[in-house]
């Protein structure tokens, strides 16, 4: 990618202590690893604003997105989520009249600076939208596309059954690769969606309430392959699930809205170890929303 740093090999992550229980879920989830302290900073968000076209957004977000942890977005609906999400892979240079303020780094480097191409960007931060997107194509084609595009030279058949095996789907659709992507469940769908994402190896994965159009059996699938990913992918996901948030992530970052003279705007209210904002909250508007006063 232009001017961006190259791929590597992160380092192994440091040992870590159990993640929260939370009823409901399952032992892959309750047994998740939570880090006590920031490993390498992915992304690096100092002050941003995001305005669509006179309308702000976001307002004087700054926060850090570690290595391999699963940091979760959570908040009101309006509060900027999604926006914010949506800045970490440039999808928002895709609707017109929007413009960023601040500074927003990948690796160290602005994701906004000139010469960055925000295709190369998205091979290397992928997303998973809140519902299943398959494309009107076979389970195979689903997963092939991306890769031949970019290039892919090894053998598609391999890499076809690498990320269908890591988005926890191969054993139910390895007989049927050459059907419909439409023939399959909504959680199915959304795996195939995951493996379709991480087909291009990229190093970060965004997911946009990844399980908010599943039910409960296949939501549990999704948090597992969560857990399972994160020892490969750096995970940023907007849940307004509480016990989702509680269950899969080791960082949370409440937002809420702002009224101002000025006007509405997203901000980012705290954000630390999921354990430390779901039990000893610093900030009374995050204990309110997590205990179900508003939001």
């Amino acid at each position: 990618m232009t001017d961006m740093p190259p791929r590597g090999a992160p380092p192994e992550p440091p040992a870590t202590s159990a993640a929260p229980d939370a009823t409901g879920t399952s032992e892959a989830a309750r047994t998740a690893p939570v880090a006590t302290e920031p490993q390498r900073a992915v992304f690096n968000v100092e002050n941003l604003d995001f305005y669509y076209g006179s309308a702000q957004a976001l307002r004087g977000v700054s926060m850090t997105v570690a290595e391999r942890e699963i940091t979760a977005l959570i908040g009101p609906s309006g509060c900027g989520k999604t926006t914010l999400l949506r800045c970490f892979n440039r999808l928002n240079d895709l609707i017109p009249g929007t413009r960023i303020e601040g500074r927003l780094d990948f690796l160290g480097q602005s994701l906004y600076r000139s010469g960055v191409q925000a295709i190369d960007i998205r091979r290397r931060i992928g997303m998973v939208f809140q519902k299943p997107n398959p494309f009107p194509k076979s389970i195979y084609e689903n997963v092939a596309i991306a890769p031949k595009v970019n290039g892919f030279k090894g053998s598609m058949d391999d890499l076809v059954e690498e990320s269908l095996t890591r988005a926890a789907l191969w054993d139910e659709v390895k007989d049927k690769l050459k059907a419909s992507a439409f023939s399959l469940s909504g959680g199915q769908q959304q795996r195939l969606c995951i493996a379709r994402a991480i087909a291009v190896r990229p190093e970060v994965i965004l997911m946009d309430e990844p399980a908010s159009a599943l039910d409960p059996l296949a939501t549990i699938k999704i948090e597992e392959l969560m857990m399972e990913l994160k020892t490969d992918y750096t995970i940023v996901v907007v849940t307004h699930n509480m016990q989702q948030a509680a269950r899969v992530s080791d960082r949370t970052a409440f937002f809420t809205v702002d009224v101002t003279d000025e006007g509405r705007a997203g901000v980012l209210v705290e954000m630390g170890t999921t354990d430390q904002i779901f039990t000893s909250p610093t900030d009374q508007r995050t204990d309110d929303y997590i205990t179900g006063r508003f939001g």
